[in-house]
């Protein structure tokens, strides 16, 4: 099938860019993802002791955890000890040659390395410096140390399970904060770029995740406090009812979602009750509104009395909308995203080691995630850096090259 016109080429709109990546863990590595999705080249500086996301998650050969694979694709690895002098001043060297700066190192500590922004703006006045952060660099939680589980608790992701549920507050088994924060990072990116392009200035961008997930949140259920004079009704009460989550049928659960007029219309005459539309709490969207318990317990009910495959046929052939629950093992096998391509096998470059992608593209060669310091060497030499160079900086350990062991 012929792709349509706008989903060409989009591997490519960033080519030509050239990103500096000094990030770790899930929050950075998805940013510069993305970016290395569009096209852009992505250098990752990592330490001596490497990205500690490579070793966590399912591996079968050292430093390559899956969740490290999955968001380090399109990289090159360079290993560079910013903790010495050597290391810095190659850093510094580097700096000049690329369009975009991104860290997630806290403010005081790439203060003390020498590459806050001011200085990385002397050095390259149209850099797009990226600073990835907990909390901001103001106010009252500026130093505070953050991961996905804080942050789903401060912006209010775990009281809202308990809010709904009725059970103690919990974290949703997702990394939603990093992953989401990453993603708008990457769009402010972006947005500079394509500024950059029009007046040719540099920007600084931090990024918070506190913020940004305080956001993602307060959109759904700032409620009654939307407005001046403030109510006491905060909360988007469909998203709150213990109702609304997959059905129980009568041999194991389903999604469905009963939503607009049509919706119910159709949904009542499959149940064999078209004249329950006229009760107003059905009827229409104010009424639906204003009884969310009622309606999401009514569907409970109704879906026990039949198996799950059944009211998918029924659902799907209304037109409503309607899944089964997947687990993982069935997700990775579902018909749609096999039809699509969506997998795809790749031996690694590197090591041999047959793998599984999630994203056609990523398997490519040049786009498989890279061992630790794989391209030290490639990198500095295309720097310019002659051989006597990188054998010194590899003697005095500024810099360590992955493939060294094997040379």
């Amino acid at each position: 099938m012929t792709q349509p016109v706008s989903s060409r080429g989009a591997d490519k709109a960033l080519a030509g860019i050239k990103v500096l990546d000094l990030t770790s863990v899930i929050m950075g590595p998805v940013c510069t993802q993305i970016l290395g999705g569009y096209g852009a080249e992505i250098v990752k500086v990592e330490s001596p002791e490497g990205d500690i996301m490579r070793h966590a998650g399912a591996q079968c050969e050292p430093e390559m955890g899956s969740m490290f694979m999955h968001v380090n694709h399109y990289k090159k690895s360079i290993v560079i000890d910013l903790k010495s002098d050597e290391g810095r001043q190659l850093l510094w060297k580097l700096i000049p040659d690329y369009d975009v700066l991104v860290h997630n190192i806290r403010r005081d500590a790439i203060e003390r390395l020498g590459f806050g922004y001011d200085a990385v703006r002397a050095a390259k006045p149209d850099m797009i410096y990226v600073a990835l952060s907990g909390y901001g660099e103001d106010g009252p939680y500026a130093a505070k140390p953050a991961f996905d589980d804080i942050i789903q608790a401060e912006a209010g992701l775990a009281s809202l399970y308990a809010l709904q549920t009725g059970n103690e507050p919990a974290y949703l088994p997702s990394l939603i904060v990093d992953r989401h924060t990453g993603t708008v990072a990457a769009h402010r990116v972006l947005a500079s770029l394509f500024r950059r392009q029009a007046c040719g200035q540099g920007e600084y961008i931090n990024v918070s995740m506190f913020e940004t997930m305080a956001e993602f949140v307060l959109s759904d259920h700032l409620g009654g406090k939307t407005f001046d004079p403030a109510s006491k009704d905060t909360g988007y009460s469909r998203l709150l009812t213990r109702h609304r989550r997959p059905y129980r049928t009568s041999d194991g659960y389903i999604a469905a979602v009963v939503y607009n007029d049509k919706h119910w219309k159709a949904f009542f005459k499959l149940i064999g009750k078209p004249d329950m539309f006229a009760d107003s709490r059905f009827g229409s969207a104010a009424g639906r509104a204003s009884n969310y318990d009622t309606i999401y317990k009514y569907l409970s009910d109704v879906f026990q009395t039949d198996t799950s495959a059944s009211w998918i046929a029924s659902l799907t052939a209304a037109d409503i909308p309607c899944a089964m629950v997947n687990d993982i093992e069935m997700l990775t096998n579902d018909p749609h995203l096999e039809a699509g391509q969506f997998f795809s096998t790749y031996s690694h470059d590197r090591s041999g080691v047959t793998y599984q992608a999630v994203n056609k593209n990523t398997a490519n060669p040049g786009h498989q995630p890279p061992g630790k310091g794989q391209h030290t060497v490639e990198v500095l030499a295309s720097h310019g850096f002659t051989p006597e160079t990188i054998q010194a900086l590899l003697k005095s350990k500024a810099i360590q090259n992955g493939l060294q062991d094997e040379e």
